[in-house]
């Protein structure tokens, strides 16, 4: 059996973290740690968790995970489950690599051979959402995410929900499904307010209505509502969600792939959640890697629903030439058509990544900051 002989990883822009794994017989996979805003803080772990696992065996992924997981005592977080992501990842694809198969043969075979898809407009003060959708439109895609609204303070003017309403009537009138995301911003005065607001104009689903924390107002809030509530991407193992299950509050579980501990546990909390009813829309603003992870595991689940891109996300432009085209030879697997892409059918993840490309990126990529709002008088409002 291989080994461990090296574990990379790479700072690129415009805000990822990819990992390289490579085992003694020539073998490689590529996965993802992105942690938006805390870039370094991952790469610290992953630099504890490489001293580790060099020499284990690299087919034994789940021995890993249970050793990055069980071994060190202080269990789950971000930081840790972002570093652990990016292994599980790099070490399925691997595996797949070395078995000439896609990835989504070791997960079982294929239920879909396209992915729905949606990708976002508006930025994180959301406006210009028209022409931002009709580009989308002639895009391919069907369906988009926008943030509800600006900065909210915890009991603000009912009036700063209205323009959050015109927005998604001016999108569903063009014939889109929308996602707004409430993004933990709103506290649960104004959270019970917008919900009401929006629920004759159908979204698609409300993600975040509160901070994963509030865990009984999210229960409060599903008494209230019938549109769907969506959330996950703070939410990093299947203990984390477990509590959302188990009191019947949520519909959609997001979980981010490079956050909840990669394909390994992705998939065991898509099992606990079809027990549910539930299903899984992965959040994914994030890089290719991340991206192609996503769709594998969307070709081998039952319970998925549709897939995040970060195609022409605000925070993608906002870096200049750097988009989920970049890092990979072939730039068509993003193609999008009639709301979906196509399945990725090559080995492994079944992208080829540009490593060139990622070396020299990682030269001098900086690591991406965490924004934030303050209100006018001085005081820290959610992002």
């Amino acid at each position: 059996m291989a080994k461990i002989k090296t574990i990379e990883y790479f700072r690129v822009l415009p805000r990822w973290l990819f990992v390289k794994v490579c085992d003694d017989q020539g073998n490689y996979g590529w996965g993802e740690s992105t942690l938006e805003g805390h870039t370094l803080a991952v790469e610290g772990c992953l630099d504890s968790l490489r001293g580790r696992f060099v020499g284990y065996e690299a087919d034994d992924i789940e021995h890993l995970w249970q050793t990055a997981y069980r071994l060190g005592f202080y269990r789950g977080g971000p930081v840790l489950m972002s570093a652990l992501s990016g292994i599980d990842i790099a070490l399925w694809d691997l595996k797949a690599r070395r078995l000439h198969l896609p990835l989504y043969q070791l997960l079982g075979g294929k239920v879909r051979h396209k992915v729905k898809v949606y990708a976002w407009i508006g930025g994180d003060r959301p406006g210009d959402v028209e022409r931002a959708a009709k580009e989308r439109l002639e895009q391919g895609f069907t369906a988009i995410k926008m943030n509800a609204t600006e900065d909210i303070d915890w009991l603000d003017s009912p009036r700063a929900l209205d323009s959050c309403v015109e927005r998604l009537k001016t999108v569903k009138a063009l014939g889109m499904d929308a996602g707004l995301d409430f993004h933990g911003r709103l506290h649960k005065p104004m959270a019970k307010q917008l919900a009401k607001a929006l629920e004759p104009y159908h979204p698609l689903f409300i993600e975040e209505p509160l901070l994963s924390e509030h865990s009984e107002g999210i229960k409060q809030l599903s008494l209230l509502t019938t549109i769907p509530i969506a959330l996950g991407e703070r939410l990093y193992s299947r203990w984390d969600v477990k509590r959302f299950l188990h009191d019947t509050s949520v519909d959609i579980l997001q979980p981010d792939i490079s956050h909840c501990g990669g394909i390994s546990e992705l998939c065991k909390i898509a099992t606990m959640a079809e027990a549910y009813d539930v299903a899984i829309a992965p959040h994914c603003p994030l890089g290719p890697i991340a991206l192609a992870a996503c769709v594998q595991f969307a070709m081998a689940t039952p319970n998925f629903v549709i897939q995040e891109m970060s195609l022409g996300i605000h925070y993608n432009l906002e870096a200049g030439k750097y988009d989920i085209t970049n890092y990979v030879k072939d730039k068509s697997v993003w193609d999008v058509k009639d709301g979906y892409v196509e399945g990725l059918h090559g080995e492994g993840l079944g992208i080829e990544v540009d490593e060139e490309e990622v070396r020299e990126v990682a030269q001098t990529a900086p690591a991406w900051t965490l924004k934030g709002f303050t209100g006018p008088d001085g005081s820290i409002r959610e992002w």
